[in-house]
């Protein structure tokens, strides 16, 4: 099979395994070792948990990179183009990269059948592996013992917060989810854990492998002060760190979680304090509590939150942050997401919500939508818009009549929207 395009490469995989979601290793790693038979990778961190995973990498990725090391991260899912997913040194690579990589996926798969987040963990593992990297990060797609990313033997794991989350394949409790999630765990290697109170099931299966484990708030902590805040470790101590470039109390988890991971690996790879203020100053990650601010408009928010943790993160940044502004909200959520609990959190902060139309399959129906808003007796909703385009004008406009705040939050497709409209937007004028 070859295509000439890479938006022809992924419609194609996007219909060649009869499932969009089917966790187990044996598929990828049969054809990953047909790509790669020495099995040779740089130093590796693989990243689970259910939320702060894409903001733990930014915060990695920064440090590793103010050190001089030639860094590659995997990330999912994308917010505008495809190739955001497969970046070396913070730069996406290239449609041409990537077709090539597809190439090489098919030249080897023979009558396997991969997944579409397969062929991409693949592609990303086979670019890494011929772009002479000093360390990798691998952020894992969903769960993590039979994730894609797990044929990859991690030299550290990181596991950033366990909540209740695609109960369909992980389980319907925090216990269960743990168990999925301590899959990356590796004999021996640091298994650093930024959930402030991870069930007993993820320490059982951590010591029943002999990883170490290292757990915030046991093994390492911070402290915050007004300009400055304070990391660390049964070993080590930083101070004086500059606040974190991301935003939000649940990034400081995010960061002190990165710099345990840091601190783990000093023997493989040594990181300066000076790389270490610099990657904490530099850190960015697009969509998480993004604010845009223009002259004569209304102040907007973006933010990727699509379940009630991340939602309790944004709403205790709003309180924090913008407390004297009414605030609006373009919203809609994805049908296998709790669209009740984020609704039920942030109902008394919401002045009024515009349901925005999402182009996929997978999202509520605005009929169940309606229902969830009805039953918490919720008003002030506005539907029945024909795009996202007329969402935002009429959001925006009420924002502005009222001096208030628009916020953009419940999936990744909407912030996607978004900054892909803005883009537009500036194209045409330059």
């Amino acid at each position: 099979m070859h295509f000439d395009t890479l938006k022809d490469w992924l419609h194609w995989q996007e219909g060649l395994h009869p499932q969009s979601i089917d966790l187990g290793l044996h598929r990828a790693k049969k054809v990953f070792h047909a790509l790669n038979p020495e099995k040779k990778q740089p130093i590796t961190i693989t990243v689970a948990g259910t939320n702060g995973k894409g903001s733990t990498i930014a915060f990695l990725e920064a440090i590793y990179r103010a050190q001089g090391f030639k860094v590659g991260s995997y990330t999912s899912p994308h917010i505008l183009k495809y190739n955001e997913r497969i970046k070396i040194n913070n730069q996406t690579v290239s449609d041409e990269v990537l077709c090539q990589a597809f190439e090489r996926i098919e030249a080897v798969r023979d009558e396997t059948s991969l997944s579409y987040f397969e062929f991409s963990t693949l592609a990303a593992l086979d670019i890494f592996s011929r772009s002479n990297l000093d360390i990798q990060l691998l952020e894992v797609g969903l769960g993590g013992r039979l994730d894609a990313v797990n044929i990859i033997d991690a030299d550290a794991s990181i596991i950033t917060s366990i909540c209740i989350d695609h109960t369909d394949w992980l389980g319907d409790t925090r216990t269960a989810i743990a168990i999925e999630k301590s899959g990356v765990f590796r004999p021996h290697c640091p298994a650093i854990v930024g959930d402030i109170d991870p069930p007993q099931s993820l320490t059982d299966c951590a010591q029943k492998i002999d990883a170490q484990l290292l757990l915030i708030n046991q093994h390492f902590s911070y402290q915050k002060s007004s300009q400055y805040w304070t990391w660390q470790s049964n070993s080590k101590k930083r101070e004086q760190l500059p606040l974190p470039n991301l935003k939000g109390e649940h990034q400081f988890r995010n960061a002190s979680t990165s710099l345990m991971a840091v601190e783990s690996l000093q023997d493989k790879i040594s990181v300066s304090d000076a790389a270490i203020y610099t990657g904490l100053k530099n850190a960015y990650v697009p969509g998480r509590f993004q604010l845009i601010e223009a002259e004569n408009s209304a102040p907007i928010l973006l933010d990727v939150s699509h379940n009630p943790q991340a939602a309790e993160a944004l709403l205790d940044y709003l309180n924090a942050e913008f407390t004297d502004l009414p605030v609006y909200a373009i919203f809609n959520m994805m049908s296998d997401k709790d669209m009740q609990s984020v609704v039920t959190l942030m109902q008394n902060k919401v002045q009024h919500w515009y349901i925005s139309p999402v182009n996929n399959p997978r999202t509520n129906k605005e009929s169940d939508t309606k229902e969830i808003f009805q039953n918490n007796h919720i008003t002030q909703i506005s539907t029945g818009f024909p795009s996202f385009s007329k969402t935002f004008q009429t959001a925006k406009k009420m924002a502005e009549n009222n001096q208030g705040l628009l916020v953009i939050f419940g999936s990744f497709f909407l912030v996607s929207e978004y900054l892909a409209q803005a883009n537009k937007k500036q194209d045409t004028s330059s």
